[in-house]
């Protein structure tokens, strides 16, 4: 183990070394909110239990970030939704169950977007495993953080409301992304 000049104070980082490579998870987050302050959190089936988020999701291939997390929106929340800022690029580590046959250790790399707050679709379907949703105040979003999948939804609200917003171009989406598998 060594200190990390990047890490937090205190921090030590060990290096294991692997014959596989080390492939974070990307997800895409929306951080929405309506008028009046509050902001939407889905209520989802975990194996830790119910728990709270932001909508939230997997990149698929063939879509950008952006065009992710719309999707994402929409799939888990039953509204539309427009990214027009980035809030931020997150990494955690999560290990859940070890010394476990259940044993996972995940690292999420999430990108969590603000954006324009479009129209409700109450006749659609939630995605599977959600069974609600909720308009919170900033407040309620801190004092239900015991609830939170992961620090990260609070962390991305927080920066948020603190009005931090980075340009959409801030990622670059090379065409490629489009391609069909296997095209030039």
């Amino acid at each position: 183990m060594h200190q990390n000049r990047l890490a937090p104070a205190g921090t030590a980082i060990m290096h294991v070394m692997t014959t596989q490579r080390w492939s974070p998870s990307v997800t895409v987050a929306a951080v929405m909110v309506r008028e009046d302050g509050r902001y939407l959190l889905i209520e989802e089936h975990t194996p830790e239990g119910l728990r709270l988020n932001n909508p939230a999701g997997h990149l698929e291939p063939g879509e950008s970030p952006a065009q992710g997390c719309a999707r994402e929106a929409l799939e888990e929340s039953a509204y539309a939704f427009e990214p027009t800022a980035l809030v931020g690029i997150y990494l955690a580590r999560f290990v859940r169950q070890p010394d476990t046959e259940l044993a996972q250790d995940i690292t999420h790399l999430r990108l969590a977007y603000a954006g324009r707050l479009g129209t409700h679709h109450p006749q659609q379907a939630l995605d599977h495993g959600i069974v609600a949703t909720h308009w919170l105040s900033l407040q309620e979003v801190r004092d239900s953080a015991a609830r939170h999948r992961s620090p990260l939804v609070r962390q991305c609200i927080e920066d948020h409301a603190r009005g931090q917003r980075l340009p959409l171009e801030s990622i670059a989406v090379d065409p490629s992304v489009w391609q069909p598998t296997g095209a030039p």
